[in-house]
């Protein structure tokens, strides 16, 4: 029986108890039926509060609603025990066969399990990275690298239609700095003081004078400095792209920002707000009333010389999201960003739209590398910052991608090296690969001592005889694996799927130090090797499906 089976039933008994009640409008689905896995074993597979949810719609007192349940929950095949404790908790124990069931039902589902429907159909745009093309990417980026694209692949498990999408900050100052910085360094001069220092700087540099098709030596300096700005900028944008690749990030979409001022999407944003009745004109410059919508004052989007201020960007940004049929926009920010949230809010409702619905942000915290038990600050090539290079170079893109996915993503974040470089349990994603290591190797032994799954084309399958303590404890973690993916992408927190990777990695190395798959001796394979094998794989499919959902590759050995 799985947990969704149970909670379909225990909705179908809460409506039943509502018809026999004579109160009208209680239908339950199995959605608003919670199941928890208790902390203590001994209190049962399955915990719920039904009873206390839904006793006073009833019109009953929880604890006697519980016992009513419990009775039609006993009746159920599968269930081998139903306790009633505090005010109106209902716990549940499976037996054997029905909780070692699930095994199988793993196995058939493969690459599907633990998938969910619940945003079946949502169109969403999952914006991250986004560094600025100005230099090499940090280890801010590399984080959101690390965390949006695990997040967009569990959306997508959930059932939703994800664009992952990069915007350029191509258009503004820094670009500026940019393109001077370069210029310096072809001249021999010295770092403009607002400039960009760093080894990357002469290296795009010389790149640009390298594919230059004439003598950059000629030209007068501002028309030096412009074909430095754009091929400058393009290259830093390739190797940008390169990156991300390389860290098994593919985003759809590229946007650049100065697409936005080329094509008119700020004109056309302003437009549409001023149709809304949100524009207003003052000291020669065009506001937007944000106030009305809880801003703490009202923006600037055109200044009084005609240039556009960065809100304008905004506008048109989100705008042309929404016009591209994205139902959802998620962004994900660094913490210096924190003060964007209530005027980006404010846009969106100057848009009509519902804040924190058609937009989410999402914001990051730093990362420091640490290494003897000290901050790692300078970078091969960046000279005053640590870059994803550097991640990958000291410990590999597993190590790497795992170490910055499984940390909530608002708490500042330490990188120890020398933990991600050793081959312990200690280190958290060699423990979890080397679960998935030794399923497989498991399965080789087994496969070659004569212990199948099926056997003479019948699979053999004796759920009834995985009674041991951590083969119960086991399945118990596996059923979890369900709501852990639902659960991180409704709270957009992957952390929480590589935790659940531990956890189960730790049930399954106790449940392989305590359980054989392979007879001992000459001893004959029984119903509980085969049906073990089950379970060894149904183990190794979970922790390849959650791995492949962080981006992070499942090896065979180790």
């Amino acid at each position: 029986m799985t947990p969704a089976d149970l909670a379909d039933a225990m909705a179908a008994l809460v409506a039943s108890a509502a018809e026999r009640r004579g109160v009208e409008g209680i239908a339950p689905s199995a959605s608003d039926v919670a199941l928890e896995r208790p902390r203590n074993r001994e209190h049962g597979d399955w915990a719920s509060n039904v009873a206390l949810r839904f006793g006073k719609q009833l019109g009953s007192n929880p604890r006697e609603l519980a016992a009513e349940l419990a009775d039609g929950i006993a009746a159920l095949d599968g269930v081998k025990r139903v306790d009633v404790a505090g005010p109106g908790f209902i716990n549940v124990t499976l037996d054997a066969a029905a909780a070692g069931a699930l095994a199988k039902v793993i196995l058939d589902a493969g690459d599907t399990f633990g998938q969910g429907t619940e945003l079946a159909g949502v169109k969403m745009n999952l914006e991250f990275v986004s560094a600025n093309p100005t230099g090499p990417m940090h280890l801010g980026g590399a984080r959101w690298g690390a965390v949006g694209d695990s997040l967009a692949r569990i959306l997508q498990a959930q059932g939703a239609e994800v664009t992952r999408e990069y915007y350029f900050n191509d258009h503004g100052a820094q670009i500026d700095r940019f393109s001077r910085s370069l210029l310096a360094s072809y001249l021999g001069e010295p770092t403009p003081e607002d400039g960009y220092a760093g080894g990357y700087i002469a290296e795009i540099a010389a790149r640009v004078v390298a594919d230059y098709p004439g003598d950059l030596a000629v030209l007068p300096r501002d028309e030096a400095q412009e074909v430095f700005r754009a091929a400058g900028v393009e290259l830093m944008f390739g190797d940008i792209r390169q990156s991300m690749i390389d860290f098994r990030v593919d985003f759809d979409v590229y946007f650049h920002e100065n697409s936005l001022y080329e094509t008119g999407a700020v004109d056309h944003a302003v437009a549409r707000l001023r149709e809304l009745g949100h524009i207003f004109e003052a000291d020669g410059a065009i506001w937007l009333r944000t106030t009305t919508f809880g801003d703490d004052r009202d923006r600037v989007v055109i200044r009084s010389n005609g240039e556009p201020a960065y809100i304008a960007g905004d506008l048109a940004y989100y705008l042309n999201k929404r016009e591209r049929g994205f139902e959802r926009n998620l962004i994900m920010l660094g913490a210096d960003h924190h003060g964007y949230i209530g005027r980006l809010m404010a846009t969106v409702a100057a848009f009509g739209d519902t804040p924190y619905y058609n937009l989410e942000i999402l914001i990051g915290q730093l990362v420091n590398l640490v290494k003897d038990g000290e901050p790692v600050r300078m970078s091969k090539r960046a000279g005053n910052v640590v870059t994803m290079e550097d991640l990958i170079e000291a410990v590999g893109i597993d190590a790497a991608r795992y170490a910055l996915v499984r940390s909530s993503a608002d708490s500042q974040l330490d990188v120890d090296l020398d933990l991600l470089t050793k081959r312990t349990n200690d280190n958290p994603v060699y423990y979890v690969q080397y679960a998935h290591a030794r399923t497989q190797a498991v399965a080789r032994n087994a496969a070659a001592s004569g212990v199948a799954r099926v056997v003479d084309g019948v699979e053999a399958f004796a759920p009834e005889t995985l009674e041991h303590e951590t083969e119960s404890i086991l399945l118990g973690v596996l059923q979890e694996f369900p709501r852990i993916l639902a659960q991180a992408s409704e709270l957009r927190e992957p952390h929480r799927v590589a935790r659940y990777l531990e956890e189960l990695a730790g049930g399954y190395h106790r449940w392989y130090d305590s359980c054989r798959v392979i007879p001992q001796g000459d001893a004959t394979v029984e119903a509980v090797h085969r049906t073990r094998l089950w379970l060894n794989d149904a183990v190794s499919q979970v922790l390849r499906n959650g791995l492949g959902l962080l981006g992070v590759s499942a090896p065979d050995r180790m």
